[in-house]
């Protein structure tokens, strides 16, 4: 990521609060940042399926128990 180092330092010296500390933590971790951009992996299949689980358990709220969510959670799969 060529730019990058520039573009953190540049943002880390402005006066807008949430810029510079948005680049301050990109910095601290800046080995996990330039991994994720470098690399084709990621998480969204399981980040979707926490989601749907999440939506699921949001919608039953206060109806049922666990063993109902298991078989919804089950039968979406």
């Amino acid at each position: 990521m060529p730019g990058l180092p520039d573009w953190i330092t540049e943002a880390t010296d402005t006066n807008l609060p949430g810029i510079s500390s948005f680049a301050a933590g990109l910095n601290n971790d800046f080995e996990a940042v330039t991994a994720r951009l470098t690399t084709d992996w990621n998480s969204g299949p399981a980040e979707g399926t926490v989601n749907q689980i999440k939506m699921l358990k949001r919608q039953m709220f206060g109806r049922a128990g666990f063993g109902l969510l298991r078989k919804r959670v089950l039968l979406t799969s």
